[in-house]
């Protein structure tokens, strides 16, 4: 997984840094040396440890990762060690604290969704949206990648994903035309529609429709539509959306869903790192 750009990792320390650290600069530390540990408090699926490494560095410091994102640490286990002067190690602490405990609190809930279907015997994957905080699509991302899942989108200019919102603008009668010369003028992406009814649903998978993205269906509902297109002998890709968590996951896939849409995990609570620092 590429590193994120230190114009990026930057742009966080000007965010938090904009005119250097008062507090370090009005005690006089300067360059006196010291180090840190990041150790992990509870259970975690580590992510963005190479950014928060980084981070020191840029703020010329020497930072180790003890291991590296999308490994799953214990209690107490270490994280980071870094050493360089006070002021360096002060101006980067809290930035990369804080991205890391965030990305890894994703990572850790999508590694944990995963883990509940994988240990039933399924293999549907689990695909985050792009519901998180605006502008954080990149460090979101390495929290999902972490855990084992993927992004359901990475924006609007990668994927055909038809939504109601699209079709208010198109007449019905026009529907069936408008899906077709979307296939022709996209031909190698696959056709993903939403709906929130079943009825509308087996219409779509009737046109054609690569993926039916299934907005607020229970586990029920969608057996109940994986059953119809079985009778007509049709073969969309069912993925349920709006809903998916830790607590349903099975359920909609022992129902026939053949992937798991959700942002459960930028839900999820932060990953506790415990910062200690040392002199010298």
């Amino acid at each position: 997984m590429d590193l994120l750009a230190d114009d990026e990792l930057k742009r966080w320390l000007r965010e938090d840094t904009p005119h250097g650290d008062l507090t370090t600069r009005a005690l006089a530390l300067g360059g006196q040396p010291g180090q840190l540990e990041f150790r992990a408090r509870g259970p975690m699926r580590v992510a963005a440890i190479e950014e928060a490494a980084r981070l020191f560095a840029l703020c010329g410091a020497q930072a180790q990762p003890a291991l590296a994102s999308g490994n799953d640490a214990a209690p107490g286990q270490l994280l980071l060690q870094a050493q360089g002067p006070a002021d360096g190690l002060l101006l980067a602490w809290k930035v990369a604290q804080t991205a890391m405990e965030w990305t890894s609190g994703i990572a850790t809930e999508a590694a944990r969704i995963l883990g509940l279907l994988r240990g039933a015997g399924f293999r549907q994957p689990l695909a985050c949206t792009r519901k998180h905080w605006p502008g954080g699509r990149a460090l979101a991302a390495r929290g999902v990648w972490a855990g084992g899942a993927v992004m359901h989108r990475l924006g609007l200019s990668e994927t055909l994903l038809v939504f109601p919102e699209h079709r208010v603008f198109i007449a019905p009668a026009q529907q069936a035309e408008a899906l077709a010369a979307l296939r022709r003028s996209q031909p190698e992406k696959k056709v993903v529609v939403e709906t929130g009814d079943a009825d509308e649903a087996l219409a779509l998978a009737r046109l054609g429709v690569d993926v039916l993205q299934l907005e607020r269906f229970s586990p029920a509902a969608i057996a109940a539509l994986h059953q119809r297109l079985q009778d007509e002998q049709l073969r969309p890709l069912l993925a349920p959306a709006g809903g998916v968590t830790a607590a349903n996951a099975l359920a909609y896939a022992e129902a026939g869903a053949d992937l798991l849409v959700s942002s459960a995990p930028y839900l999820a609570a932060p990953a506790d790192v415990k910062v200690t620092f040392r002199r010298g």
